[in-house]
């Protein structure tokens, strides 16, 4: 057995005791308000729970405790998910800042950015979006045009951004820019600056969800500091590259979060909605076989991703096979959110009205919403790429003539 660096049944003890005592009772199985594509004011009940989890370092429980961390190992974090979970509690801190941009910082950051910007990131305090996608440059990302002046004492940035998740609800960026026009991936920088400027326009995209959290974003003399440059000037690509394998691996659903088609296990759905047989069992016989394999694939998906998190660890962070989980993880969850809706019927197709439960109307639109996850972070056919060149070491054929 690996060591946990302790009595991990004592720390699970721990855990529950600690949950029971700051857990609120209306919380529970109420799904976590950051997944939502609309934001609404937390209640008092929601931000005394961020609170209380903030403050345990238990929303980032690998992150190093000097910066707010929980300090722990993965073995101790998997078994602070479980209690969440068996508590019906979600995790409270969350978003971009600790699915990408902390990560990184962590590992690229200087001292004095990690201590400016990750604290808060751990108490859930402050929320980030991603500069990345550009109307011209989406796949091929280091086509990126969005300039970045020197202007001595701060850099000034102008152009566009698209399909920036979030930005609406955004406090800062993390953005790359160009700050050399005569080279293309070597002319690429990695900055921080805040959304709260003049400078800065938000129009959010809706799509056929709904709602989205998906944005265009304009930047016209928007204000980036000099401290907040992050690696040397000219050297985004590679803190671009790590980021967005932290991105596939969140992406993936292997942090346990995107419970696309809802949050009741599929075989206790289906007994409900379709009912069952004189033996207790799914009536449907063909359904029947088709959640179970489901539910196969996805306990087999979530242990990989936990022994891929294990080994992550251990060597140094997420690698080239997060595409692969990356691809895994969303077509599971697509074809979870299928299933839900075929189990609910016609209940499923609810759009609006009280004919249809609240949970009913959440199915639908994480149906539709979770369309894009084989789209964003990388298309499915961007990640059978990088594991063809990085993974399987197969030649490049679209270089070829």
């Amino acid at each position: 057995m690996a060591d946990f660096g302790g009595d991990i049944d004592a720390f699970r003890t721990e855990v529950r005791d600690w949950v029971e005592a700051n857990f609120p009772a209306s919380l529970k199985g109420r799904p976590n308000p950051m997944m939502r594509e609309e934001r609404q004011t937390p209640t008092a009940d929601q931000d005394a729970w961020r609170k209380a989890v903030g403050e345990k370092g238990w929303g980032t429980p690998t992150w190093p405790k000097q910066y707010g961390g929980g300090g722990l190992s993965p073995a101790q974090a998997r078994v602070i998910q479980q209690e969440f979970g068996r508590a019906g509690a979600y995790n409270p801190i969350g978003g971009m800042g600790v699915m990408m941009f902390g990560p990184t910082l962590l590992e690229y950051g200087t001292e004095e950015q990690k201590m400016e910007h990750i604290p808060p990131i751990c108490r859930g305090e402050i929320q980030w979006c991603q500069g990345f996608s550009e109307p011209g440059a989406g796949s091929d990302l280091a086509s990126l045009q969005t300039k970045c002046e020197d202007k001595g004492d701060h850099y000034l940035i102008n152009g566009q951004k698209i399909w920036t998740s979030g930005a609406q609800w955004a406090d800062w960026c993390f953005c790359l820019v160009r700050t050399d026009t005569s080279k293309k991936h070597e002319g690429i920088s990695f900055v921080l600056f805040t959304m709260h400027q003049p400078g800065v326009e938000v129009r959010p995209i809706k799509l056929i969800a709904g709602n989205s959290p998906f944005c265009e974003t304009f930047f016209t003399d928007a204000r980036a500091e000099k401290k907040d440059l992050v690696g040397p000037l000219n050297g985004g690509w590679t803190i671009a590259k790590r980021l967005l394998q932290h991105e596939r691996s969140g992406l993936s659903g292997a942090g346990g979060g995107g419970q696309f088609g809802g949050a009741k296990p599929l075989p206790k759905l289906a007994k409900e909605y379709v009912g069952e047989d004189e033996t207790g069992r799914l009536a449907d016989t063909d359904l029947r076989t088709r959640i179970i394999m489901n539910e196969i694939d996805g306990r087999a998906f979530q242990q990989t991703a936990v022994r891929a998190m294990m080994e992550a660890k251990g060597n140094s962070g997420p690698s080239a096979a997060t595409s692969i989980m990356k691809n895994a993880g969303t077509r599971w969850m697509q074809d979870k959110a299928e299933l839900t809706l075929e189990i609910m019927g016609y209940q499923g197709l609810g759009w609006e009205g009280e004919a249809f439960k609240p949970e009913e109307l959440t199915a639908v639109r994480s149906w539709l919403g979770g369309k894009a996850t084989t789209i964003y972070g990388g298309s499915q056919e961007v990640q059978n790429n990088i594991i063809s060149k990085r993974i399987l070491g197969l030649p490049d054929l679209t270089q070829s003539k």
